[in-house]
């Protein structure tokens, strides 16, 4: 699997493309015949050889020499190893046939005759009902973009972003020109980071190289961070959401937060204290939104692109750099522009980490349990109710189910599938959590202190 937004190499090509995949279930002459117990041993645990097996449309793929390989690292293509990855592949990839072509040197055979095509872990219904619901989803045009909608949303960014300077050219820098300019700048990049996003997942254009360039503008140079650096980190979080080792928003866990009913008791029963957990529903305010923009992600983004050698990255990074202290240098002190530069970043993390950790945080945290595709995205995302405002202020990720469910769907089109996604919810008993905003926000200290008084109970008495 390529992630959403990654591997250009072999992904370039349209939505027109896409066929859905190889679906052929006829037996291939000479091809091995494998059991799901079979290829469940090879998940790369164990004794050597550690062997990577997944399967794609019934078709067994070794990708133990390959997984280093892949254009969306590593790490997204192991998290399957051992498993179906057939609903995965779909959601990723715009364009199946083309990625399709890539796969066959690592097909080593396919499912035996007598094998379903649904794992024994996952809910076939489910299975074949969601595949039915997605099928109807591209019939229904939902998958293609407005690209109307796109350009006023980076026309609105642009503007912000100038206007950011203008204040301060035309009305000085003193308190009130210098605390408005900061506020114009940061709605300008919370709503570029909403804007990245929808490239980084395709929806854009329909043509994939427009995606991937406008990617680079956005999040690049109008950003200053790496697009592949955040494709590579994005498109994990995606395939295992809240599944600890494989998605890497909770990699947090241990070292600053405790995070999940599970993991929490585990750690206090190891006698595992890295930090004061129980009371981390305090710290949170001061550790994770205020400084993930300014200083980790800042790091680690050059990091990344510098070790993996993203030059075209690094080099429209730096013209955001470039850029920003040429134009606020010239009207801001030293001191008053490095506290500008913080500030606004300040500002900028704590709107996008309240927004991307109230659909996440609440929810369920544990290991993978290689549940089906529905019900693996619904355990670990919620919604959060609908308005023109909440809509703008969470770059439509109120919609975070639907999101996750559809990755390349563009975000116009979230509301349009809600309630067929709520109606297949309904028919299998599945929870469709839906918040108020501040609800959502006040959720995320409520699972924080609870996930750490389990902690801390565990490790004095367990």
């Amino acid at each position: 699997m390529a992630p959403p937004g990654g591997g250009g190499e072999v992904q370039d090509g349209d939505r027109d493309g896409d066929r859905d995949g190889d679906r052929d279930r006829a037996p291939t002459a000479g091809m091995r015949r494998f059991t799901w117990e079979e290829i469940g041993q090879r998940n790369g645990r164990g004794p050597a050889p550690q062997e990577r097996w997944l399967v794609i449309h019934r078709k067994v793929y070794d990708i133990s020499h390959f997984y280093w390989r892949h254009p969306g690292g590593a790490r997204l293509l192991v998290s399957h190893a051992g498993q179906d990855a057939t609903d995965a592949f779909v959601a990723f990839h715009v364009n199946q046939a083309l990625v399709s072509k890539y796969l066959k040197p690592l097909q080593i055979g396919e499912l035996a005759s007598d094998q379903p095509s649904i794992e024994p872990s996952k809910n076939e219904m489910l299975v074949k009902d969601f595949r039915e619901l997605r099928a109807t989803v591209k019939r229904m045009g939902l998958l293609e973009p407005n690209q109307l909608f796109f350009f006023l949303l980076l026309a609105h960014i642009l503007i912000l972003d100038t206007a950011a300077w203008l204040i301060l050219f035309y009305f000085g820098t003193s308190l009130l020109p210098f605390v408005f300019s900061l506020l114009l700048l940061t709605i300008s990049h919370v709503q570029a980071s909403w804007l990245q996003h929808d490239l980084g997942h395709l929806s854009v254009f329909r043509k994939t190289k427009w995606n991937h360039f406008l990617h680079k503008f956005v999040m690049c140079h109008l950003l200053g961070a790496s697009a592949k650096w955040w494709t590579l980190l994005h498109s994990q979080h995606h395939a295992k959401p809240n599944c600890f080792h494989k998605d890497p928003d909770i990699d947090m866990h241990p070292f600053l937060f405790t995070l999940g009913k599970k993991l929490s008791v585990e750690l206090g029963i190891k006698k595992k204290k890295y930090m004061p957990y129980n009371h981390q529903h305090k710290y949170f305010f001061i550790t994770l939104p205020p400084l993930l923009f300014p200083t980790y992600f800042q790091c680690h983004t050059f990091y990344v692109a510098y070790t993996k050698k993203y030059w075209a990255d690094l080099a429209w990074m730096l013209t955001f750099f470039i850029k920003f202290f040429y134009m606020y240098g010239s009207l801001l002190e030293t001191k008053s522009l490095l506290a500008y530069f913080f500030i606004f970043r300040m500002l900028e993390s704590s709107w996008f980490v309240w927004v991307s950790q109230m659909n996440h945080i609440p929810m369920e945290i544990d290991y993978d349990k290689n549940l089906d595709w529905m019900s693996t995205q619904l355990q670990a995302t919620c919604n959060v109710e609908q308005s023109l405002f909440n809509d703008w202020f969470t770059g439509h990720l109120n919609f975070q189910i639907e999101h996750h469910l559809f990755p390349s769907m563009p975000r116009h089109n979230y509301w349009k599938v809600a309630p067929l996604v709520k109606s297949l919810c309904a028919k299998h008993g599945i929870e469709y959590q839906c918040k108020p905003l501040l609800t959502a926000f006040a959720d995320i200290v409520h699972s924080l202190k609870s996930s750490g008084e389990l902690w801390h109970d565990a490790y004095l008495h367990k």
